[in-house]
């Protein structure tokens, strides 16, 4: 447990004004700090520019987005997307102490996106001695002037993310994303049927859609066509099969559902940039 104290106390507190060469090419970071909150510590907003991350070291804290209150406990990392209205502040009883930075970049609505963001901004099981060592990276080169502190900096926001993306995705239960039936339907089709011929007039029948309705709301939801999708599981499986088995190509290509090898190495090569004799090759050499 933390000790309260009685107002906020910023052990960092650091602005930082890109150059334009650096938002275009990296992960931009324009203020950044860490702090020990006191028990009135508060922030509101309509909307702000770019995404918030603060990883709690202590104490507790809460987050309000979308409607829905969320509670923050010590090793917690919380995304804000600050385009969209939101609040945040530390538990009276239990003030948290927290590094923060706001991030700037072109993908971060998108990734936020990805990871449901918006309706589950708190992110468990976060490594808190690589979390730290991060923020701590990202402060220290944001007094810096080098084009080499923009890069790192961008190096440790990266790692940051994909610290993200490792608790979340590595837990089934930290992540429900919210997408409509139909696309829940089609795609828990496409995962256990991926080596049976699969059309999307049979997607569009079981979503009681028309193909093109069913098509859109599906690239609406996952960002890419049926088909595409249903391409990148065989890949996927494919890779397993090669790496794990001694079958041959042909057989590889079949057992994933492509009834001809050449269609087959082409979307291998397309997604992969190796042929699927030279990825089996470069697998077994590592």
């Amino acid at each position: 447990m933390t000790n309260p104290v009685e107002e906020t106390v910023f052990i960092h507190n650091l602005y930082a004004t890109p150059a334009e060469w650096q938002r275009d090419l990296f992960y931009s970071v324009v203020r950044g700090g860490q702090l020990k909150a006191g028990p009135e510590h508060r922030i509101q907003r309509e909307t702000y520019p770019g995404h918030e991350l603060i990883f709690c070291t202590a104490g507790q804290g809460w987050i309000q987005v979308n409607g829905k209150r969320h509670e923050i406990s010590a090793n917690d990392l919380v995304w804000v997307n600050c385009h969209h209205p939101h609040a945040y502040g530390s538990d009276a009883k239990q003030p948290w102490e927290l590094y923060w930075i706001r991030v700037e970049g072109r993908p971060l609505e998108k990734v936020a996106n990805l990871l449901e963001m918006r309706s589950q901004p708190v992110i468990r099981n976060i490594d808190p001695e690589k979390a730290s060592k991060e923020f701590e990276l990202i402060l220290q080169h944001m007094v810096g002037n080098r084009p080499s502190d923009a890069a790192l900096i961008n190096a440790a926001v990266t790692a940051i993310i994909a610290l993200v993306f490792h608790a979340r995705l590595s837990d089934s239960e930290s992540i429900q994303p919210e997408l409509p039936m139909p696309v829940q339907k089609a795609l828990e089709k496409m995962r256990l049927y991926f080596h049976t011929p699969i059309r999307v007039v049979e997607l569009a029948q079981l979503a009681s859609m028309s193909e093109s309705h069913f098509s859109r709301q599906f690239k609406a939801a996952i960002g890419t066509s049926p088909i595409d999708w249903l391409r990148r599981e065989r890949i996927n499986q494919a890779k397993h099969r090669l790496i794990e088995s001694d079958d041959a190509i042909k057989e590889i290509a079949r057992q994933v559902g492509y009834s001809d090898q050449f269609f087959f190495s082409k979307d291998f090569k397309k997604m992969t940039q190796l042929t699927p004799s030279k990825f089996r090759e470069q697998e077994q050499q590592a």
